[in-house]
């Protein structure tokens, strides 16, 4: 098969949520993003950065929260990971705000990450790596 050229960046990531009022004030407040509309199910929330997918929160009775648990070695993993240049920073701040989070995971380059859960249950990420392009 032929590789497609169709596909140029993430343009949105959605979430599940079972109040949007509760989880716009936690994504705003936890990520600094923006509401770009907002319905009476669903908001869009926007990091107001190019290149940077937005948010979209919706509201549903059916909830899975977002995660999964590599067999191979036992982690649980998130299917979102935000970037910070302050990790230790952003891990300090989350855990004085009561949200609660995993471990702080930092190699000897001083590269690494942790998880944290939104009011869901959703497990979300942060790390502190950049990629080429990003």
């Amino acid at each position: 098969m032929q590789m497609s050229h169709f596909i140029s960046r993430i343009a949105t990531v959605e979430i599940p949520v079972s109040n949007l009022d509760s989880s716009i004030d936690f994504y705003i407040k936890v990520l600094g993003v923006h509401i770009e509309s907002k319905m009476e199910k669903t908001a869009m929330l926007s990091f107001h950065q190019k290149g940077v997918p937005t948010i979209y929160l919706v509201e549903t009775e059916e909830i899975h929260p977002l995660s999964f648990t590599n067999t191979n070695s036992n982690v649980m993993h998130s299917v979102i990971d935000f970037y910070t240049p302050t990790l230790k920073d952003f891990y300090h701040w989350l855990k004085k705000n009561k949200v609660e989070i995993g471990p702080l995971n930092i190699n000897e380059e001083g590269i690494g990450g942790f998880g944290f859960k939104d009011l869901d249950g959703n497990y979300l990420s942060a790390c502190n790596i950049e990629h080429i392009g990003q």
